[in-house]
């Protein structure tokens, strides 16, 4: 029996009605406009479908006619159904296409998968021995810790990372050098204030660190990087200070050379500039000991500038700087009078975590967790993708997988279809790269031993950023899996060039 009619029912108190109108059996239009609010986006993956009961009172029909309808929708793979769980919206990583629409590809509204590179997975989040150290921290605060605040930072967290850096990154620095930030993004501000500009910096790196500086009127000019890091024989007289991340580039993944870590400190000393040293990583290294800061070859020309977004949480605000003692003054200036960017108590309680071995225990155990999800997707490129390199050192929270020329856009696209974020390497390529820098000056003279010329460009890099440090333990499986799907396949060969003649 058909007939004409209209109804509507309201999905789960929200304010998007599911419209039934038309003509023909009121299942299959249920599953119509059932299937229309879940294409268009008004029903999200994951949404909760009210129990058929309710939707059945609601349009007025047959507790078996809705039933039925959401069975066939979970056989077609629109719904999921799971004990205790109720009836939800599938996680599907590509949208159906109805048979009678062109098919115009979209990316889905949302990701299913994240591989986007830049802070660990925030359960593993070390909440026991965070409290216990917070608890230990407030009970022996002293009074002013509630007061205004020092802009230098508190003095407590200041003496424990000059003990913990001058352990684990070779740091040369008494407390008094050392200012407490929100992060490396806010040093960067401070830094970008008091020094000003031009800066040097490399190739490849984060976009919002060099906005941060063009923000503050300091224009950046790109170095070069190869396996070898930044090539620093590029540096001029003319720059004020360079910024590196000489652990671990980022992101391209190699180590600066020592010949280059040692000619720019030569390159400071002789024009009066200053290194910036972003150490955001430095503690991640898994194939060897991590190599000590460059700052401890010259503290009067190296800041180091590090946080624990890496080591802890991103949501701590805590960075700092080791500073050369003549920009102590000028820095904590441009800060103000007093502290108003990281909490005192969150200062208090990592100096105590620090202080007490658990920094030491977090970075240990963080250490083997990503070494080990590194090594998982080395094996899954092994054996699904053996085509595409892991490129760079064993190190970090990520890795870069390098594609065949020409396939990086293709390969985002791909795997935003799969539900995946994840970022291509020309993301973070410098806009300023197309014209390769030459090197001119008596100080680029000076540094001209170096492995290789600034002059020499080098050609893009197609390749994907891969965090493999941020889904949860249950979800990587599944997310290198989505991965491996996105990638090109095998480069054809190319062609034998044509051979000449035989000789007579």
């Amino acid at each position: 029996m058909t007939d004409s009619w209209v109804n509507s029912a309201e999905i789960l108190g929200s304010d998007l009605p599911l419209e039934l109108s038309g003509t023909g059996n009121r299942r299959a239009l249920l599953m119509a406009a059932l299937r229309e609010a879940v294409r268009s986006g008004r029903l999200a993956p994951g949404t909760r479908l009210p129990p058929y009961r309710s939707l059945a009172a609601d349009l007025g029909l047959a507790r078996n006619t809705v039933a039925d309808a959401y069975a066939e929708l979970v056989a077609e793979g629109w719904l999921a159904a799971r004990q205790g769980s109720g009836t939800r919206v599938a996680e599907r990583a590509v949208p159906v296409t109805p048979a009678h629409r062109p098919r115009t590809p979209e990316r889905p509204a949302r990701p299913v998968h994240d591989l986007v590179q830049g802070q660990p997975d925030p359960s593993v989040f070390p909440r026991t021995a965070w409290l216990a150290s917070a608890r230990r921290a407030l009970a022996a605060a002293p009074d002013d810790a509630f007061g205004p605040g020092d802009p230098h930072g508190r003095a407590e967290l200041r003496r424990a990372l000059a003990g913990y850096l001058a352990r684990v990154r070779g740091v040369r620095a008494a407390p008094e050098r050392i200012v407490l930030c929100s992060g490396a993004a806010h040093g960067l501000r401070l830094l970008a204030e008091v020094v000003g500009g031009p800066w040097a910096a490399e190739e490849y790196g984060l976009p919002f660190h060099r906005e941060i500086l063009a923000s503050h009127g300091v224009g950046t000019r790109p170095l070069g990087v190869d396996a070898d890091g930044a090539r620093v024989d590029g540096l001029t007289r003319h720059d004020r200070a360079v910024l590196l991340t000489p652990a671990h580039q980022f992101p391209t993944g190699g180590p600066l050379h020592p010949a280059r870590r040692a000619a720019v400190v030569d390159w400071a000393r002789s024009t009066g500039g200053l290194v910036v040293e972003d150490d955001y990583d430095g503690e991640f290294r898994y194939d060897r000991q991590p190599v000590g800061a460059v700052q401890g070859l010259d503290p009067e020309h190296v800041v180091l500038v590090g946080s624990v977004s890496k080591s802890l949480s991103p949501a701590l605000r805590i960075g700092w700087m080791v500073l050369p003692q003549r920009l102590v003054a000028p820095v904590v200036a441009a800060k103000g009078e007093r502290e108003q960017f990281s909490s005192a108590t969150e200062q208090l309680t990592l100096a105590d975590f620090v202080e007490s071995g658990a920094y030491d225990r977090q970075v240990r155990r963080m250490r083997q967790r990503h070494r080990r999800r590194r090594d998982q997707l080395v094996a899954a490129l092994h054996a699904r993708a053996p085509h595409v390199r892991v490129t760079g050192i064993a190190a970090g929270l990520h890795a870069v997988l390098e594609l065949p020329p020409g396939t990086e856009r293709s390969a985002v696209r791909a795997a935003a279809w799969q539900g995946l974020a994840v970022e291509g390497l020309g993301d973070y390529r410098h806009p300023g790269a197309e014209r390769p820098s030459r090197s001119t000056g008596t100080a680029a003279a000076s540094l001209r031993s170096t492995r290789t010329a600034a002059a020499s460009p080098v050609p893009h890099r197609d390749g994907l950023v891969v965090g493999y440090a941020t889904p949860a333990e249950s979800a990587y499986p599944e997310a290198l899996d989505a991965l491996c799907r996105s990638l090109p396949p095998v480069s054809p060969p190319a062609p034998a060039p044509p051979q000449p003649p035989a000789a007579p």
